[in-house]
């Protein structure tokens, strides 16, 4: 009587329904945080610069173009002009992000470094996301993109550089990534995911459990002030007069560009940053403190 032999078992790293088991889980963490690390390191980022705001906005041609097309239409729907005029209106952050995203590249890619330096980097999707890829895109500087899976809005734009386009399963994985290398975030109008992303970091920077010093950029006072009232929190005693120290609200690309040169150069390189001409730079501090 011959023997049936048995087909040889699959190895344990190529067992896919165990993979994607229960069992599985912690293998799948640990690949979110080695796999992105690992490309990191190839790609020599040292640090980067993380944009946040929504992903609704667009580009001012895109939703004049829109409204052109709603306006066209005789029978549009007061709901929907609406909602038309008020992109037309927020696109102005869409391209601010994008000129701030381009000028911050601009100066990081000629910081003499043996690593790339304040990497511009965004959640991958459209919106302000898009935006500050495509600026930094066209300074010809490396960009990169967190994706996430998310039943709408989420896709990689196209100007993420290719080897930097990553997409997680895991939130948390994907927010350690955003908060790990970064040495500033700026934070455009948007919704829940900016605010969330917003008072992480601040509850970490005012609980002193980040090692390093992140700059917090919010962008468009016009926006924000009619959002969150800091200034009620601190009469309410919820927050420390101190506490708003922590941010810097901007209403430029430039005002926000010299907020984040300076505050980059100070913290982490030791260094004033070189003069324009007809320029005054104030004193900054050579040493980290």
């Amino acid at each position: 009587m011959s023997e049936t032999k048995n087909k040889p078992a699959p190895l344990a790293y190529q067992n896919e329904p165990f993979l994607n088991s229960p069992d599985g889980r912690i293998l799948r963490v640990l690949s979110e945080y080695i796999e992105p690390l690992a490309r990191f390191r190839r790609e020599q980022i040292q640090d980067t610069v993380v944009f946040f705001g929504s992903a609704r906005f667009h580009s001012r041609s895109h939703a004049e173009q829109s409204l052109t097309n709603l306006q066209n239409n005789f029978q549009i729907p007061p709901d929907d002009q609406k909602r038309a005029l008020a992109a037309v209106d927020m696109a102005r952050y869409y391209e601010d992000a994008r000129r701030l995203a381009y000028l911050l590249t601009e100066w990081s890619i000629q910081i003499p470094a043996r690593r790339r330096r304040f990497v511009v980097t965004t959640g991958g999707g459209p919106g302000i996301m898009e935006a500050a890829n495509l600026g930094a895109h066209e300074a010809g500087g490396k960009t990169i993109g967190l994706n996430i899976n998310l039943p709408f809005e989420q896709f990689p734009n196209p100007y993420i550089t290719p080897s930097l386009n990553f997409e997680f399963h895991y939130f948390f994985m994907r927010k350690f990534w955003f908060a790990y290398l970064a040495k500033a975030l700026v934070i455009f109008p948007g919704g829940f995911g900016t605010m969330d992303e917003l008072f992480e970091i601040l509850t970490l920077a005012q609980t002193q459990k980040l090692a390093k010093r992140i700059l917090v950029l919010v962008y468009g006072s016009e926006y924000w002030n009619r959002v969150i009232n800091f200034s009620t929190m601190v009469d309410a005693g919820v927050i420390s007069p101190e506490d708003l120290d922590l941010i810097k609200i901007v209403n430029s690309p430039e005002e926000g560009f010299e907020f984040l040169r300076e505050g980059l150069t100070k913290y982490h390189l030791g260094a004033p940053p070189p003069k324009r001409v007809g320029e005054v730079v104030p004193e900054i501090a050579k040493t980290n403190p």
